[in-house]
């Protein structure tokens, strides 16, 4: 420790300036200053231009989440007051995050895997994230597959699941039933109905003998019966239910076709998918602030609501750090494979900013559009805002579409809102696949290369096949689960090993060396809160919030169904099977490389022989020795590599 305290101090002394474009002129090959300027990397690809990154960026990090979690974190947890502990862990914990996974990636144009060329011996820390992401990408186009058959159903009028009509059953009403029990002197548990006789019809009831029954909604018995056809639990998978595996067949086909020439359609493609979500936000924004009861839902957001001693709460800070986490997709590999593909010398910290605030931002205005039409409704059925807002599926699929049946020209509404659904999903759906794409190309680029569009169709084929479980009548249970367990202690495990993979292994100085040959910004004081992020601040918070959530870790459910104990024993299942992939990649790296133990693990704990910038144009003085004779093999290691000596180690 007293080693690397000294290192730490060191580094703020001014580093050794590097002349960049010297060096660049200097090790300039002559079939190296032929590179076109649209595509400076001939052999991976290039965004074709900084508006393509960017809204491909913003796209894969706002998703969902920001539309039907963010609200209800915001409500529950102090209001406005939220906002301060959010933004807090912005600055401290998912910027500097999201700027390391987007250097690192740029640095190297590599995707989650090849990556960790830099450290060996946490290669298995990239197979991980595509492990994760793999499993989020099977379910995540289920929820695409739910967004496209609402849209379908949203062009009838009136909505299907604004009254109770012939799917429903008799426990379906807009309003609390009262019944009259005439059964009291009896042991009967169940109230009778004398001649259909309700309250208001037979006001002659006695008190004592009014049972209010609960029903559920019309938006609610839509989602249950027509939409899911839901099973008892998830023992009872029951079979296919045939109208969602459409939907999931035909969102696999459209991900297909965007992604059939990789980021150069993908590219393409958001310019749409990435704009369109605010289009829509702006518009149900503006309706909704126009509705009676509306200053209701933004008040009860973040007005009437702001609580400031919630922020003496611990576990306010904690919902307003694993927000932060989540929402800008941190440590699933996604971030690093995006950025892999862009020019060596683009400014990747100006857009890190860019696409964080932009992600933020989005969740603050989805919010107000969300909130201010959930105060129209609360208004109408005489309720209170917070027995109608609700979170994920709840809010989605329930909550917002019966709040949009109860306005004029409700079909327009509905239309926009699960287009706006879809657009967000398919976004975050392009970078997941994309993870897994990339990552297949930089292990046998020379293969694969030519065969692209062939391996975009053959994955989005398997996931297809293997979202089917998913789209039975136990899906949701299924979807519950794997979100559950795959996006939570996965990532949380993922990320803080690859700060420690980075920053202590690799080297904090070393790798902001690497920045600074990219950026050019030599500031030692730019980099002081980047490197107390990184070395200390970051890694501890991201560590307390594993621990807390092990801690006070509840098994999942979905609503009042609880899951069996096998369900929740596969759940941990899938989390091992996730994270397994680094000790055995560690140990195959160690057992795979000559010498003596020492010699061995010091092997693997160095860059391998090559590891550097991509174009030998791009390497200078610093990786100059270190040509990258071998990029084929993503887990390949070189017998020839030993200790690092004191002056090579990067910290």
């Amino acid at each position: 420790m007293r080693k690397y305290w000294s290192r730490f101090l060191d580094s703020f002394k001014n580093s050794t300036t590097d002349k960049v474009k010297a060096d660049h002129e200097k090790h300039q090959k002559p079939h190296e200053s032929q590179v076109n300027s649209k595509d400076e990397n001939n052999d991976r690809g290039n965004w074709t231009n900084k508006r393509e990154y960017i809204l491909s960026m913003i796209g894969y990090a706002v998703g969902l989440g920001n539309v039907w979690r963010f609200p209800y974190l915001t409500y529950n947890n102090g209001g406005g007051a939220f906002l301060i502990p959010y933004f807090i862990m912005l600055a401290v914990a998912g910027i500097p995050m999201f700027f390391l996974e987007s250097s690192f990636g740029q640095f190297c144009s590599q995707g989650p895997i090849n990556v960790w060329r830099a450290v060996p011996i946490f290669q298995g820390v990239g197979v991980a994230m595509v492990a994760v992401v793999t499993s989020i990408v099977i379910y995540y186009n289920v929820i695409i597959a739910y967004s496209f058959y609402y849209l379908f159903a949203s062009f009838q009028y009136p909505l299907p699941w604004s009254d109770c009509f012939e799917w429903s059953n008799s426990n379906c009403s807009r309003t609390p039933r009262a019944v009259c029990n005439v059964t009291t002197s009896t042991n009967w548990s169940v109230p009778v109905v004398p001649g259909n006789m309700t309250l208001w019809e037979n006001e002659t009831c006695p008190e004592k003998d009014l049972v209010i029954i609960p029903v559920q909604s019309p938006s609610e018995q839509y989602w249950d019966l027509v939409v899911l056809q839901r099973s008892s639990g998830l023992d009872e998978t029951g079979p296919v239910v045939w109208h969602l595996a459409l939907c999931l067949l035909l969102g696999w086909l459209l991900i297909a076709a965007a992604l059939y020439k990789g980021i150069q359609s993908s590219g393409k493609v958001v310019y749409f998918t990435a704009t369109f979500p605010y289009v829509v936000l702006l518009i149900l924004l503006i309706r909704g602030l126009t509705l009676e009861g509306a200053s209701d839902g933004i008040e009860f957001y973040i007005g009437s609501q702001s609580n400031l001693t919630k922020l003496v709460e611990a576990e306010v800070w904690r919902d307003a750090a694993t927000q932060i986490f989540y929402s800008l997709s941190i440590a699933g590999g996604g971030v690093t494979a995006l950025s892999s593909y862009n020019k060596f010398h683009n400014n990747v910290f100006k857009d890190t900013l860019t696409v964080c605030l932009t992600n933020c931002g989005t969740s603050l205005l989805a919010g107000f559009a969300i909130f201010s039409i959930l105060g129209h409704m609360a208004h109408v059925s005489g309720k209170a805002v917070s027995d109608v807002a609700q979170a994920g599926f709840g809010l989605a699929f329930i909550a917002y579409p019966d709040a949009l049946s109860k306005l004029p020209i409700s079909p327009l509404w509905s239309i926009l809102f699960f287009f706006m659904l879809l657009t967000l999903g398919f976004d975050t759906q392009f970078g997941g696949v994309e993870i897994i794409s990339t990552c297949l190309l930089d292990a046998f680029p020379g293969s694969l290369k030519s065969k692209r569009s062939i391996i975009s169709m053959v994955t989005c084929s398997i996931f297809f096949l293997l979202g089917l479980p998913c789209v039975t009548q136990a899906g949701i249970y299924w979807v519950t689960l794997m979100d559950k367990f795959c996006t939570g202690f996965v990532l949380m495990v993922t990320a803080l090993l690859e700060l420690i993979g980075v920053i202590y292994i690799y080297g904090g100085n070393r790798f902001i060396k690497d920045i600074e040959m990219m950026i050019g910004i030599r500031s030692s004081l730019f980099w002081l809160w980047w490197r107390a992020c990184w070395f200390f601040i970051s890694p501890a918070i991201i560590a307390v919030i594993l621990v807390w959530s092990l801690l006070t870790f509840h098994s999942p459910s979905y609503g009042t169904v609880q899951f069996p104990a096998w369900g929740v024993a596969l759940g941990w299942c899938m989390i091992i099977f996730c994270l397994l992939w680094v000790p055995l990649v560690a140990v195959w790296k160690i057992l795979t490389t000559q010498g003596n133990p020492w010699k061995r693990l010091c092997a693997v704990c160095r860059p391998v022989e090559g590891w550097g910038p991509y174009l030998d144009i791009h390497r200078g003085e610093r990786y100059a020795d270190k040509r990258q004779s071998d990029r084929k093999g993503s887990l390949h290691l070189p017998d020839n590599i030993y200790c690092i000596s004191n002056n090579q180690t990067a910290l």
